[in-house]
């Protein structure tokens, strides 16, 4: 019995990844352009793994990639609510769980997108911190962290999000495709080099 294994749809979503960080950075926005097509092959791809149309790209499938699409959404849906980011940077987290639910096994693919996520949300914090700083807007940040929080324990989702669309032209607001993109290529980059997590493989009769 042989193995055979190709990183392609993991070098495919990392490129995307790093193309959706930088338009974020440019123009604040990432477009569904981008996303919307990541987010379709993702679940293409899942669907060939589960019929292993494509045996050399990976070991998910469809149920994995909806999933971890899924998933995505739910964990970054809170900090879209309060303005915290924009919906191209949802998007673009449930691109990233359609390609890795695709490309790993079940369970490995959910915590996969669930640490990265993580990662990104440390690193996101991290970088807010010092734009604070710099920018010496301490005072206006803490009130806007206060109206945040009090609009999460009192008001409805639909309000939450009304109230975060008006406060979001007083903000300075954070790329946060950036973020999300060291977080993903961080924690596969740990897993990979550092860790030596194996990358999936189909045997080949």
């Amino acid at each position: 019995m042989d193995f055979t294994l190709n990183i392609w749809p993991i070098a495919l979503v990392s490129l995307a990844m790093i193309v959706a960080a930088i338009i974020d950075g440019w123009k604040l926005k990432v477009p569904n352009a981008l996303t919307f097509p990541l987010i379709i092959s993702g679940w293409i791809l899942g669907l060939f793994n589960t019929f292993q149309i494509l045996p050399d790209s990976g070991i998910g499938g469809i149920g994995g990639s909806l999933t971890a699409t899924v998933l995505g959404f739910a964990l970054i849906f809170p900090v879209y609510a309060i303005g915290g980011m924009g919906a191209g940077d949802v998007k673009m987290q449930m691109g990233f769980g359609a390609w890795v639910g695709a490309y790993y096994s079940f369970g490995q693919a959910q915590y996969i997108v669930l640490i990265a996520f993580c990662w990104g949300a440390i690193i996101g914090g991290i970088i807010a911190f010092f734009m604070i700083l710099f920018r010496r807007q301490i005072s206006t940040n803490i009130l806007n962290t206060r109206e945040i929080l009090s609009d999460l324990a009192t008001k409805s989702v639909d309000e939450t999000e009304q109230k975060a669309a008006a406060r979001k032209p007083r903000m300075h607001l954070l790329p946060y495709g950036i973020p999300l993109c060291l977080g993903f290529l961080g924690y596969l980059a740990y897993l990979h080099l550092y860790l030596h997590f194996p990358l999936p493989v189909y045997p080949i009769q």
